[in-house]
C-alpha cells in the first residue's frame, strides 16, 4: 500500500522493491535468547533517501517485551516451545502481525548457540528466515554489542580517556574498552549473577559449572537439593567480585582469576575516566529493580558498584541496560545500491545476512602494502566476535588516492591473502567501498590475479562494522542487482510499550 504524504511515498510492503521509493517505513523486531534472559523489542524505522542510500530519518521504538527467564528441560535443553508460548504473548501484547514484520536480528547467546538449541529455535522463526539477520554473539561480539546498545561508544567519542562497558549477564561478564568512538579492546570472564540459583526455599536448583569451581576455591560446598545459606553466597559474591575488580583494573591477575578468563585479559592502562553498566545485573546498579529471582545478582551488584565507586572513575547512567543489545538490534539504518557492481559468478546470487569487517583506513593512504591489508583483515576477523571465520565475510574500505595499476595490485594481493582460508573453504570474496573504483578491483581479481573463488565488489556504499549485506538476483531487463546494507543502530529514546507493561522480570 503507497500512502502519499508530503509529496512522498511510504513504502509498507517487504515484497517491493525499495530502490525507487523516496521514504520506507519498515517495522523491525529485535530479539534476543540468552542462557539466562530472552526477550524483544519491535521498532519503526522511516528511511529517506539521499543519492543512492538511505538514511534514518525517525526511529520509534514501539514496543519491549517482558523479560523471560529463559527456560529449559530438564535435559538442560532451551524449552522452545514455552519460547515459541512467551514470543507469541508478546506479539499479542504489541498488536503487531507477526506476518507484518519486514525485517530484525535474531542474537543466540549462551547456551542457545549449542547447535542443538539453536536448530530448534530456528524452526520457532523459519517461516521468516529471509527477513532475519541471525547473530550466533560470541563472548567478544557481545561485549562489543553492548557496549554500542549501552552508549559506552558513543560517550566515547568525546571523552578524554578510555569509556568501559561493564556488561553482566547470569553466566558471564563482558568488558569494553571504548575509545574516540570504537571499542578497542575487550575480554570475557565466567562470573555472573546466575552461575547458580535457587527456588523460593533457597533450595539450589542449577549450578554451572563455572559456579562450582569458584565455589571449590573458596571452601562452599553446593549440592542441588541443598539450601545454600546466606553466609555462603556473601561469601561467593565476595569472591567473584575481587575477580572480577581484577580483571577490571587490568593488573596483575591471580591464578584463581586467569583461570575464570574466556578471553586475552585487558592490557594495563591508564583508568577509564567514565564506566557503563548493561546486562541484567545492571538493573540492580540503577537501581531500576529491587525484586530477587534466586541468584546473586542482587549481592553482585551492591558488591561490584561499592568498588567501582572507590576505585574513582565516575559511573554513568545508561538509557538501556539489559535491554541494550535487543533495542539496537530492532533497528536498522539501510543503503541501496547496485549501480556499480562487479559479480564474477550470478549463480550464486542471492547472499543474504553477510557481515562485515572494516580495513584500517590508513592503510590505504600512501604506499600500499600487501602484508599489512592481509594482517589487518585476519586482525579484523579474529576481533569481530564472528565465531566461523570460515563463513561469507564482507570487507568494507575507503579507497584514498589513485587507483594506479601497482596500487590496485598490492591491494587485491593482500585482500587475497587475507581471506585465504575462505577462498579455500569455497567463500566468494565480497568487497564494498565507498568511491567508484568497484569495478576496476573486480576485473583485477579476474583478469589479473585469475583468483579461482568467486568475486563480488560493490561501490558507492558506506559500510562499517556490524553491517549486514543482502546481495539479490540480477533484476531481469535492467541488469543491475539489488544491494542493501543493514546497520544495527543503537538509539536512546523511551518505549510505548514498556510503560504498559505491569508486570516485568528484570533479570
Amino acid at each position: 500500500m503507497d500512502n502519499p504524504v508530503g509529496g512522498r511515498l511510504f513504502f509498507t510492503n517487504a515484497r517491493r522493491s525499495i530502490v525507487d521509493e523516496d521514504e520506507i517505513q519498515i517495522i523491525s523486531i529485535g530479539i534476543d535468547i540468552g542462557s539466562s534472559t530472552t526477550h524483544l523489542a519491535l521498532s519503526r524505522i522511516t528511511l529517506e533517501r539521499v543519492d543512492s542510500h538511505y538514511i534514518v530519518a525517525h526511529r520509534d521504538v514501539l514496543f519491549e517485551s517482558e523479560i523471560l527467564l529463559t527456560p529449559y528441560t530438564r535435559d538442560n535443553e532451551i524449552d522452545t516451545a514455552a519460547l515459541k508460548f512467551f514470543f507469541e504473548a508478546q506479539y499479542r501484547h504489541a498488536g503487531i502481525d507477526f506476518d507484518t514484520i519486514d525485517t530484525g536480528a535474531l542474537i543466540l547467546t549462551g547456551t542457545a548457540v549449542r547447535r542443538n538449541n539453536a536448530r530448534a529455535i530456528a524452526d520457532i522463526f523459519a517461516k521468516a528466515a529471509g527477513k532475519f539477520v541471525s547473530v550466533s554473539a560470541g563472548d567478544g561480539m557481545e561485549a562489543i554489542l553492548a557496549a554500542h546498545g549501552a552508549g559506552a561508544v558513543a560517550l566515547s567519542i568525546d571523552a578524554a580517556h578510555d569509556v568501559l562497558n561493564i556488561d553482566i549477564g547470569g553466566g558471564t561478564t563482558k568488558l569494553a574498552r571504548c575509545y574516540r568512538g570504537e571499542v578497542r579492546e575487550f575480554t570475557a570472564i565466567d562470573i555472573g549473577a546466575r552461575l547458580i540459583a535457587m527456588d523460593e526455599a533457597g533450595r539450589l536448583t542449577r549450578l554451572e559449572p563455572a559456579g562450582r569451581k569458584i565455589a571449590e576455591a573458596c571452601g562452599v560446598m553446593l549440592t542441588l537439593g541443598a539450601i545454600v545459606s546466606h553466609a555462603d553466597l556473601d561469601v561467593l559474591a565476595n569472591v567473584m567480585t575481587d575477580s572480577l575488580m581484577e580483571v577490571i583494573k587490568a593488573g596483575a591477575l591471580r591464578q584463581a582469576t586467569s583461570d575464570l578468563l574466556r578471553l586475552a585479559a585487558l592490557t594495563p592502562s591508564a583508568p577509564p575516566v567514565f564506566i557503563t553498566f548493561s546486562g541484567g545485573v545492571s538493573e540492580y546498579i540503577y537501581e531500576r529493580a529491587d525484586a530477587g529471582h534466586g541468584d546473586l545478582g542482587q549481592r553482585l551488584a551492591q558488591n561490584i558498584l561499592r568498588n567501582v565507586k572507590a576505585w574513582g572513575p565516575e559511573v554513568v547512567p545508561v538509557a538501556h541496560g539489559i535491554r541494550a543489545t535487543v533495542i539496537g538490534a530492532s533497528q536498522y539504518t539501510v543503503q541501496v545500491s547496485g549501480s556499480t557492481i562487479f559479480v564474477s559468478d550470478l549463480n550464486f546470487l542471492p547472499l543474504r545476512n553477510v557481515p562485515t569487517i572494516m580495513l584500517t583506513s590508513s592503510l590505504l593512504t600512501e604506499h600500499i602494502d600487501a602484508q599489512a591489508i592481509a594482517a589487518d583483515i585476519h586482525r579484523a576477523i579474529a576481533s569481530s566476535g564472528v565465531i566461523d571465520a570460515t563463513q561469507a565475510i564482507a570487507l568494507g574500505y575507503s579507497w584514498q588516492g589513485s587507483a594506479t595499476f601497482p596500487r590496485l595490485d598490492a591491494f587485491c594481493r593482500g585482500v587475497a591473502a587475507g581471506f585465504a582460508g575462505q577462498i579455500t573453504d569455497g567463500q566468494p570474496i565480497i568487497l564494498v567501498g565507498d568511491c567508484d573504483i568497484g569495478g576496476l578491483i573486480g576485473l583485477h581479481f579476474a583478469e589479473e590475479l585469475h583468483l579461482p573463488g568467486r568475486v563480488v565488489s560493490i561501490d558507492g556504499i558506506i559500510s562499517k562494522k556490524f553491517d549486514f549485506i543482502d546481495i539479490g538476483k540480477m533484476l531481469e531487463g535492467s541488469g543491475s542487482v539489488p544491494v542493501v546494507i543493514k546497520s544495527l543502530i543503537f538509539p536512546v529514546s523511551n518505549a510505548v510499550g514498556r510503560s504498559e507493561l505491569e508486570s516485568v522480570n528484570h533479570q
